[in-house]
Formats: structure tokens, C-alpha cells, sequence
């Protein structure tokens, strides 16, 4: 799939012509592989908001599917979602997922950046050896069922979210509504807020540097 955004539409710079090619494998993976150029330097940050049920989409609330994140840290966030800039230790809260953790265990702990999002929306630094290199970032599980989703990526940084705000109206497959944490997102990206943050990963792109990622949705059972 193509996308051509015009030389400054919605305010940004340059045009920037995006190519994205979803591919299915005999391994049972979803990889989509982005690609994209620009005439003019211009902020670019691109991720995929698929939201997941692993028991049916019509399943219902996501609290019993287990997570993991490969991840130390995350971004911290005022409460209009923008990060404060500072990588913040998962270490005993409840955003550790280094190991496996039911989404919903934690969800309503009595802490700022919960409240201030209404439960999980936050961008995990991932662990990486190499800059760009193509790996786990994440697992999810869903018991009942025993499928299985590993995410992989070639981005820094994944952001979890867990549905806060879909609030029963919105209609999908066969009629079905859509309820408050009835799905989560793993959107593989670079950092949130990263022009405004000279820390991050830089999200610059550039005439003649053209951008190219890839993210791996690999599903199985246990």
C-alpha cells in the first residue's frame, strides 16, 4: 500500500511518499515492512494501531490475557499523554512486565501514571543490543484459548495500550460492541514527543536517507 502526503499537509514539510507491504508467512507470522522518502526534512514516527483479543474479538475484557515486554524502562507522561523526557525504571510498579503479568492484575493500582491515563497507554523502551536490529519485543498470551502473539521489531520503542478509552459504541464483526479494555495495541515506533526531545531516538527524515522498519506479529499455540 502506497501514501503520498502532499508537501505541507496538516503542517508538515517536504512530500513524503510511504510504501507499506504486509506479507504472511508459512511461519505464521504478520510482518509488515515500512518504508518511506521525503523531499524536505520533516518528523516521521509511523506504527501500526491494530487492537488484539486473543480469546475472539468478541470476547470481552483482555484483564485475564498475560504480557510480557521486553523492557527496563518507560516513558513517564503528564497527563495530557506528553512524555516528561526522562526513561523511568519499570523496577516495582506496575509497569513491569519483564515477566509475564495478567494485564489486568494491576491495571487499577493506586498509581499517578495510571490515573493519569486511565490505565495502560505508554511508550516501553525496548532492550536492544544494536541500534535497528530485528527483535522480541513482546508476548502475549491468552489462557482460555492458548493462542499465543510474539511481537518483533526493528523500532525502539513499542506503546502498550489497553483499550482505556473504547466505551461500548463502537460496532465490529457481526454486530458486536466493543467494550472498555475488550482489546490492547502493541504499536511498535519511536519515542513519543521525540522532536521536542533531543534524548531520543531521533524521528527526522531526510531528502536521500530514506526510512525503513519492520515489525513481525508471529501467532501460535500453547
Amino acid at each position: 500500500m502506497t501514501c503520498v502526503s502532499a508537501d505541507g499537509e496538516e503542517g508538515f514539510p517536504g512530500e513524503v511518499k510511504t510504501v507499506m507491504t504486509y506479507t504472511l508467512t508459512n511461519d505464521n507470522e504478520l510482518k509488515i515492512d515500512y518504508a518511506a522518502e521525503s523531499t524536505r526534512a520533516t518528523p516521521f514516527n509511523i506504527t501500526n494501531h491494530s487492537f488484539f483479543n486473543l480469546a475472539g474479538h468478541d470476547a470481552g475484557m483482555i484483564g485475564d490475557q498475560t504480557l510480557v515486554i521486553n523492557a527496563d524502562t518507560f516513558l513517564s507522561a503528564d497527563g495530557t499523554s506528553i512524555p516528561y523526557g526522562d526513561e523511568t525504571p519499570v523496577g516495582e510498579t506496575p509497569f513491569n512486565f519483564r515477566t509475564s503479568h495478567k494485564i489486568g492484575a494491576r491495571i487499577e493500582a493506586d498509581h499517578e501514571q495510571l490515573r493519569f491515563a486511565g490505565g495502560y497507554d505508554h511508550n516501553y523502551c525496548l532492550n536492544k543490543e544494536r541500534e535497528g536490529e530485528l527483535s522480541f519485543c513482546a508476548r502475549a498470551e491468552d489462557p482460555s484459548s492458548g493462542r499465543v502473539m510474539e511481537v518483533f521489531t526493528t523500532e525502539p520503542g513499542i506503546q502498550f495500550y489497553a483499550a482505556n478509552f473504547l466505551d461500548g459504541t463502537l460496532r465490529g464483526k457481526g454486530g458486536c460492541m466493543y467494550v472498555r479494555r475488550g482489546g490492547f495495541c502493541l504499536e511498535t515506533q519511536h519515542y513519543p514527543d521525540s522532536p521536542n526531545q533531543a534524548q531520543f531516538p531521533n524521528t527526522t527524515l531526510r531528502p536521500g536517507k530514506p526510512f525503513a522498519s519492520q515489525t513481525n506479529y508471529k501467532f501460535s499455540a500453547c
